[in-house]
């Protein structure tokens, strides 16, 4: 589990890119607020099963305090509020298989829940609220987006199934992309590598909105239900637990976006996965954030867009370039010290596995696998 001493890079907090969109790497406090809707007559059983998880949280690295609140309209309507020291020790234990068991109580009295993630950007009352925003863990300056939300899925398929896989993940029909006036889907990459799988996402709006509305697509449920047979963790999606169970655990969250601000309209679209080694990810995807943050400041970098995926030790890296660039794995790296630093958190056994072979671990970060391309789909109106 990620400590707090290597929660954050103290250059990329205070020397962070102007075009960095999206990143949990800058050191800022984090406000985590979950919406939670409970069956009617639970409400004892729900505050018991709180209870518990407020004990076992608050032995968590990272977690400051916690409140929880009911609705003074609604004694179905409860809040929960936790405060963090940074985004990563949080994003480690929620992601993890931890997590999956402690918050097990509550899914018997749990009808709906929503997640919020926040810096925390000013603050009010108290001595220290006259201090620099730095000083007392506030993200220094709002960060401006693109309108967009990423998100990606990633699972993996019984070996010798790729080929099949790849098939039934190229071939089915779009889904109706628009999900409500202020809402609609973007777009859908779709990569592997070995037999693992990832699908990332791009939003305009609301995305539990839009995962919700792709799940219900008659196109996208046969595929599900197609690919179902080959995967190597069984999933009954017609059994609302452990779909949830299966999705929770297949989330693949994007920690950090950039982009150079450059025209994009001729970008080609790839990914590489790093696989870390244990433990590691969080601080791998770190390193990657830095060195796109790099790239991107540098104008004439082939980089157009990154985006940076990590859940436990599996990191991946989705970057829009020129036409004609290839050498991904090497944009932003400064100079051998940080490529050692890459080739330090990888997994060499993974790499080699890939690569059919033993080499040189200092020079790991050169063949970090590039995933295939099985689909790259846009709306046609976003």
């Amino acid at each position: 589990m990620t400590t707090t001493s290597e929660r954050v890079s103290e250059t990329l907090m205070r020397e962070a890119s102007q075009r960095v969109a999206q990143s949990v790497f800058d050191g800022s406090r984090l406000r985590v607020v979950l919406l939670v809707d409970v069956y009617e007559g639970a409400q004892q059983q729900f505050l018991e099963a709180y209870e518990q998880l407020c004990n076992q949280v608050a032995s968590v690295p990272g977690h400051v305090s916690d409140q929880l609140c009911q609705s003074i309209e609604n004694p179905s309507q409860w809040l929960i509020t936790s405060e963090w020291e940074s985004a990563p020790p949080f994003l480690t234990w929620v992601n993890s298989e931890d997590h999956v068991r402690m918050v097990e109580p509550l899914h018997s009295c749990v009808r709906d829940t929503r997640s919020l993630r926040f810096h925390v950007v000013r603050e009010t009352g108290g001595p220290a609220a006259a201090a620099e925003p730095g000083a007392r863990g506030l993200q220094a300056s709002p960060r401006i987006g693109d309108g967009l939300v990423r998100h990606a899925l990633t699972f993996t398929v019984k070996p010798g199934s790729e080929d099949a896989v790849a098939e039934i993940l190229a071939g089915y029909a779009s889904p109706e992309s628009r999900v409500d006036d202020t809402t609609q889907l973007c777009r859908t990459s779709l990569f592997m590598h070995g037999n693992r799988v990832v699908r990332a996402i791009e939003v305009r709006g609301d995305l539990l909105a839009a995962l919700r509305h792709v799940a219900k697509q008659p196109e996208v449920r046969a595929v599900e239900e197609a690919i179902n047979p080959y995967l190597e963790q069984d999933r009954d999606l017609d059994d609302p637990e452990a779909a949830r169970l299966f999705f929770t655990r297949a989330a693949l969250p994007a920690v950090h976006h950039v982009t150079s601000g450059q025209d994009s309209a001729k970008a080609v679209r790839q990914a590489l996965y790093y696989p870390a080694r244990e433990g590691r990810g969080m601080r791998l995807a770190e390193l990657l954030a830095r060195q796109d943050a790099a790239a991107s400041d540098d104008p004439r970098t082939p980089l157009l867009r990154s985006t940076i995926f990590q859940r436990d030790d599996v990191v991946v890296r989705l970057v829009d370039v020129r036409e004609g660039f290839d050498n991904v794995a090497m944009l932003g790296l400064s100079g051998p010290d940080q490529a050692k630093e890459l080739a330090e958190l990888l997994d060499a056994e993974a790499l080699d596995a890939d690569s059919k072979g033993p080499r040189d671990g200092a020079a790991a970060h050169l063949d970090v696998p590039r995933m295939d391309l099985v689909t790259d789909r846009r709306a046609s109106d976003a």
